[in-house]
């Protein structure tokens, strides 16, 4: 893995705004190679955007982002494109294609990235269905399963690829109490089973508590809590210590 120092994500100075509303105040984030990082925060304040930004989806107004020991800012778009196909990404949504099946779904980033044989395609998606737990459900449409069972398949299509670094975004949005517990104990089954480096888009504080090693809080465009649960549990700043634990 070529990465800068070993970490796979380094930020510094990160600066976004959309008209007179700024959204990330010169941030400064560092990620550890096999890390996985929450990124915590109210509605609207950018941890969304945070994402974009580190996949490239948008350009940041001031700073630099580090990804797998390329400088972003000096990318062109084709060698942006290949950066991405070593990191995951599970929209909000799950956005999988509705006209595909399950199976096609998680099949598609290997159709148009590798150059697998059909059968050594048809194996690694069997591979990564099972890992999810969905392997009986491969030929079935995204409009026949449940939510959580969507998430699932998000998480198993970013994962196809091999990717070095994975980026989920709210992965348990929209789900009941004990789904969203499954699919924290999935992103944790799953990281360590493929030695990941995640950054987790969330404000599900109980499902972070299960996958991630270090909570980052995001308030007014900065950085404002970055240390283990305990150490935001116990901060004496009370805006800090009254978000983690409010649903802990």
């Amino acid at each position: 893995m070529s990465t800068a120092n070993g970490n796979p994500v380094v930020v510094k100075g990160l600066r976004k705004g959309f008209g007179e509303q700024k959204v990330l105040n010169g941030i400064d984030l560092t990620v550890a190679a096999e890390e996985t990082v929450a990124v915590l925060g109210k509605s609207g304040i950018g941890k969304s955007v945070l994402l974009k930004l580190l996949v490239g989806l948008q350009k940041a107004d001031a700073g630099s982002i580090r990804i797998c020991g390329e400088v972003l800012e000096e990318m062109t778009p084709d060698s942006l494109n290949q950066l991405r196909k070593r990191i995951g990404f599970l929209f909000q949504q799950a956005a999988l294609y509705d006209s595909l099946t399950i199976r096609g779904n998680v099949d598609f980033p290997l159709a148009r990235n590798t150059k697998m044989s059909a059968a050594e395609r048809q194996e690694r998606v069997r591979q990564m269905l099972a890992d999810v737990g969905l392997e009986a459900d491969l030929d079935k449409m995204p409009s026949q399963i449940s939510g959580g069972m969507q998430k699932r398949v998000g998480l198993a299509r970013a994962l196809a690829l091999e990717p070095e670094l994975l980026l989920l975004d709210e992965p348990t949005a929209g789900l009941d109490p004990i789904t969203a517990a499954e699919i924290g104990s999935l992103i944790l089954k799953l990281r360590e089973k493929q030695k990941l480096t995640s950054v987790v888009v969330t404000h599900d504080v109980p499902a972070a508590r299960v996958f991630a090693d270090r909570f980052v809080l995001l308030n007014d465009g900065n950085i404002v809590a970055d240390g283990t649960f305990a150490d935001l549990r116990n901060s004496s700043d009370e805006f800090i210590s009254h978000f983690i634990a409010r649903d802990a």
